[in-house]
């Protein structure tokens, strides 16, 4: 007989009818708004795939404004997504879309719209049983689930970059969980994604993030 584990039974702890359309939908939202700056004007959802017909009905709509606004897939404010935005003043709008084949059918693009005229976008899949998967940050290719501590750098093909973060993490005595490199055969740009597995404390941050040589630099708090 199968052994089932209790998350198999009850699902995740959530507030919504579906774990791929809310709880997943919320995750997403919510580790997007820790990528990005906070500083947003207003923010688009454009929904891809089932997020695009559902997204009323199910809820998706309530949990990735929750979840822009931090709440947590359990959190019952969820409910009240649209008052609370109003309350705050939260500018937003959804958009159905179809963001391609290679997305899954239950993804989201959201999109981080600033007063200077610039922008930064996420774009994220509910993978079922209230996980998820960001695919895509500001066009860098990624995957990570958000379950650990993250930095994620872009820079210009070149040799040391491994070897120094590895280096900053060692001397601050931190484990790595997993590291990984992808590059545009395109541009040479490399993207380098390390999970730890421990929140970073601010030196570390400050030594890792402020360096010239990166593009990109970024780091997701769990």
């Amino acid at each position: 007989m199968k052994e089932y584990s209790s998350f198999e039974i009850l699902g995740p702890i959530m507030v919504g009818p579906s774990s791929s359309h809310t709880a997943g939908a919320c995750k997403i939202a919510r580790v997007a708004a820790k990528i990005c700056p906070k500083n947003y004007e207003n923010v688009e959802f454009y929904l891809h795939g089932s997020f695009s017909y559902t997204y009323k009905g199910h809820g998706t709509d309530r949990a990735l404004l929750g979840g822009i606004m931090g709440f947590k897939t359990y959190d019952s404010s969820i409910r009240d997504a649209y008052e609370i935005a109003k309350e705050r003043g939260v500018k937003y709008s959804f958009i159905p879309t179809n963001l391609g084949e290679e997305y899954h059918p239950n993804t989201v693009k959201i999109k981080f719209n600033y007063k200077d005229g610039s922008s930064e976008y996420v774009i994220g899949s509910s993978i079922g049983g209230g996980n998820m998967v960001i695919v895509d940050i500001n066009g860098i290719k990624v995957e990570f689930d958000g379950k650990f501590p993250t930095f994620l750098f872009q820079y210009n093909e070149q040799k040391g970059v491994i070897a120094e973060v590895s280096t900053a993490l060692a001397d601050d005595n931190y484990n790595i969980e997993s590291i990984n490199t992808t590059k545009d055969e395109l541009t040479n740009i490399v993207t380098l994604t390390v999970e730890l597995d421990e929140n970073a404390n601010e030196n570390l941050k400050n030594k890792l993030l402020n360096n010239s040589r990166y593009l990109t630099s970024k780091y997701v708090e769990v």
